[in-house]
């Protein structure tokens, strides 16, 4: 089935193959087939959006809901948005070309902070009103469900709700309500709908809700509506050895990013960084067994014929039982599927479970020690050791690794230049342990170093830190450059600190700075992640339009007793737990993994370990 209605488009951009929606795999169905059609959008270009999990589950989920048609539609590389004007022709899907503002709901993905003007830009390429209040009735509903829709405010003037958490479970329902809805009340208005999906658990709908403010500092969310609960209760799917998992990837005509299939091994994390959003939101931990996973993953090559699978999770080497899957893996796929593990800890038994898979040994393994001190490891709560990084760093050479990357964040909490001094001695130790030129050839053994700097994100012990400033940021990065640059076989890059600075402020941000985006948005910004079109000074003069300093949010150390812009927004994790995991990390002490140790008290009524008061069972 052709997916384009008018096919010359794709002589005149670079990659036709981003916009075919003919892939192996790819759902299409008959007009009468369906009563509900959904877009499944992704704020970024198609290898990007073809390689996130989320988009799968769900492209999947949908599809398999009686009477649903769901399709999927990717942020435009430039070449084609400029075709689309130049043409006055609209945002299409991929599998049917059905046009953005012809479905009954678009549904994006909040994956990250530098993504949001192309939402913006989607809408507007799509003929849907960027506001949610100037849509009428035969406007699609614009909902939007990720990790950053746990502080979803900077975008709540945009979208008509919002899912948080889980999407397998609470997708299927919005879907069914939507249905029921449109067949016996076409007449009614959008708030109509929006009341009865209010009702549903993990469903955010911000018109119902009102920010205010004391001498213009946020001061908290008052609900509107009878349907507005406070606090919004994140959804989770609690048995994930039943939940849907597609097994019949969409197998790309082109290359991806992640160009493989996956399978997740469990979701959350229980370690607790305290830097990191991720091992707070998807809390708790739920598995998989091994009978499921290794159906699943002759499943996906049968259906798929991909030759590599990832296991996947946030930290792979912690599912328990990996070492029999992997047994159980090998045994049962052909001898030429490669496995990989994406998520690794820094420590000797991460380097075992690398040399079993890999087959290639020159090829590199990556290790996140995030802090090159152990004053700093133990405030952010990187329960690793200098030795157990040195031994796995020693084993992978000694394995025939040709490249070791390493992962640092820079600009964290209590952060001096000491502790700067001790990632570079970290990583000269490291470096030493390359193999000696042989047979008169040079060595090719790389260390790569990998500098981000940090952002206080939401629902995190730190998030009530602030961000370095950017002359900072740079100083601190060029004081490593000097001395990296000066080692042999040691390559070093790093994060651009303006960037960083974006992401703070949208990460921490209320519902003020979507004047700031829809600013930004006019003037051009888009597709702000990638490096090439990041337009810093567009932002400045968006801010500064609106009257609205950056500085403010990025830089902004709130007290524990300051209503925060997420609040209303609820993880499941407490806000005590929040504050002592804070006050632990600038007393320097750790917190031990609660999954092997005893209960850490997070209050997660969810968690088996806890009956929601932080006492164990």
């Amino acid at each position: 089935m052709p997916s384009l209605q008018s096919p010359q488009l794709l002589l005149r951009v670079n990659k036709p193959a981003r916009y075919l929606g003919i892939e192996i795999n790819a759902v299409h169905k008959e007009p009468d087939q369906f009563q509900v059609h959904l877009a499944l959008a992704f704020p970024d270009l198609y290898e990007v959006a073809m390689s996130h999990l989320g988009l799968k589950i769900l492209y999947s989920v949908a599809n398999a809901v009686e009477g649903v048609y769901a399709e999927r539609v990717f942020a435009p590389a430039p070449d084609m948005e400029e075709v689309l004007q130049k043409e006055n022709k609209m945002l299409f899907s991929l599998e049917s070309g059905t046009s953005l503002q012809d479905f009954d709901m678009v549904g994006f993905t909040l994956q990250y902070e530098l993504a949001y003007t192309s939402i913006l830009t989607m809408l507007a390429l799509g003929g849907i009103p960027l506001r949610s209040a100037d849509r009428g009735v035969k406007v699609p509903f614009v909902l939007g469900g990720g990790p950053l829709a746990f502080n979803p405010e900077p975008l709540a003037p945009f979208f008509d709700f919002f899912v948080v958490g889980d999407g397998e479970e609470v997708l299927p329902e919005i879907l069914k309500l939507y249905k029921e809805w449109k067949a016996e009340s076409s007449a009614k208005g959008r708030d109509d709908f929006l009341k009865k999906v209010a009702g549903v658990t993990g469903v955010y709908v911000p018109s119902f809700y009102e920010p205010f403010y004391r001498e213009d500092k946020f001061a908290g969310i008052n609900p509107l509506a009878e349907e507005a609960s406070l606090p919004v209760e994140k959804r989770t799917v609690l048995n994930l050895e039943e939940a849907p998992y597609p097994c019949s990837f969409i197998v790309p005509f082109m290359e991806v990013v992640h160009d493989r299939a996956t399978l997740e091994l469990f979701r959350g994390c229980s370690q607790g960084c305290r830097f990191c959003q991720a091992g707070i939101i998807y809390r708790p931990v739920r598995e998989r067994t091994v009978s499921k996973l290794s159906q699943q993953a002759k499943d996906i090559i049968n259906q798929t014929g991909l030759e590599e699978i990832s296991l996947s999770s946030l930290s792979s080497s912690d599912y328990p039982y990996i070492e029999e899957l992997l047994e159980k893996l090998e045994a049962e796929l052909d001898e030429n599927i490669r496995l990989s593990l994406p998520s690794l800890r820094a420590d000797p038994f991460g380097v075992k479970l690398m040399e079993r898979i890999q087959k290639n040994k020159a090829s590199g393994i990556t290790f996140a020690p995030e802090a090159g001190s152990q004053r700093l490891r133990d405030v952010i709560n990187k329960n690793i050791t200098e030795e157990e990084i040195l031994e796995a760093s020693r084993d992978a050479f000694r394995t025939g690794r040709g490249h070791i990357k390493l992962y640092f964040m820079i600009g964290l909490p209590t952060e001096t230049y000491d502790d700067l001094r001790e990632m570079v001695k970290l990583v000269q130790k490291i470096s030493s342990f390359t193999p000696p030129k042989s047979g008169g050839r040079g060595n090719k053994s790389r260390v790569s170093v990998s500098v981000s700097n940090f952002v206080p994100k939401p629902h995190t012990p730190f998030q009530w830190e602030q961000q370095l400033n950017i002359p900072e940021v740079k100083r601190r990065q060029l004081f490593l450059r000097e001395r990296f640059q000066k080692m042999k076989g040691v390559d070093f890059t790093w994060h651009n600190a303006e960037n960083s600075f974006i992401e703070a402020v949208f990460a921490r941000g209320d519902r003020k700075l979507a004047a700031v985006l829809e600013k930004a948005f006019t003037k051009g910004c888009r597709m702000d992640a990638w490096s090439d079109m990041f337009s810093f000074s567009a932002w400045m003069q968006a801010f500064q339009a609106v009257g609205i300093k950056g500085e403010s949010y990025a830089l902004h150390s709130p007290s524990y007793d300051d209503p925060l812009p997420w609040d209303h927004i609820s993880t499941g994790v407490c806000k005590d737990f929040l504050i002592r995991e804070h006050q632990r990390a600038v007393e320097g002490i750790t917190t031990g993994d609660c999954r092997w140790g005893n209960c850490a008290g997070c209050g997660l009524e969810a968690c088996s370990k806890q009956n929601g008061k932080g006492e164990q069972i």
